[in-house]
């Protein structure tokens, strides 16, 4: 029997299952001997929260491949975070291996940018699974929404994990808060990072939208 033009068929859970399994080992991998323990715990209660989530949710919510593979991206990023810390991930030691040059020298840095890079990378990847959260779960009406809508949902998951990491360096204290905190001193840095989630999430937003002009069809 031919099935109804209404009917959709169920898309397979077998590409999101395979990032997961990816992710798995890649943690599994990184969790090995983290730099500094209780700080890597810290940095993965999020995961814990959220890729059982998205695991338990995936037949009643599957979100497109692309936003699965984002956020597989943005999640392997954080999880380097987590394993040496976030004010000391390594990355000037590697590009000075491969190039013989200083990469913060070059830019002008005068600290270590990898949070900034993740909390920019945390609205840039994962606009396009807000976008689709919205889509399934309360459509906006007008362009207008479609667009704002998914934009200040990841700011305001940027504004509320600041403030779970003002939270956490309160209640810790000492060494661990600090590390877990990342400010390395600068007294802006959650405004910062808040402004990097931000351009990320309205620069995925922009090329979605242009996308979808040059391509009606293209839902957005």
């Amino acid at each position: 029997m031919t099935p109804s033009a209404t009917q959709r068929p169920r898309a397979s859970l077998a590409y999101p299952a395979a990032l997961l399994a990816l992710f798995a080992l890649f943690w599994l991998a990184l969790a090995i001997r983290p730099w500094y323990r209780q700080d890597w715990l810290l940095e993965n209660v999020v995961v814990f929260a959220a890729v059982p989530l998205f695991a338990f949710t995936a037949r009643r919510l599957r979100f497109s491949d692309l936003a699965y593979t984002l956020l597989f991206v943005f999640l392997c990023a954080h999880e380097v975070g987590a394993h040496f810390t976030y004010a000391q991930v390594p990355y000037d030691e590697a590009f000075r291996r491969l190039s013989g040059q200083s990469l913060d020298a070059l830019l002008g840095l005068r600290r270590n940018h990898y949070d900034r890079l993740v909390h920019f990378l945390f609205g840039l990847l994962l606009l396009p699974l807000a976008a689709e959260l919205f889509r399934a779960e309360a459509p906006p009406r007008s362009a207008l929404w479609r667009f704002l809508l998914p934009v200040l949902f990841i700011e305001s998951l940027s504004a509320i994990f600041e403030l779970i990491e003002w939270l956490a360096a309160t209640v810790f204290g000492g060494d661990l808060g600090q590390a877990y905190l990342g400010t390395q001193g600068d007294v802006w840095d959650a405004q910062w990072d808040m402004l990097l989630a931000l351009a990320g999430a309205t620069l995925t937003q922009c090329l979605r939208f242009l996308a979808a002009r040059r391509a009606p069809a293209a839902a957005v």
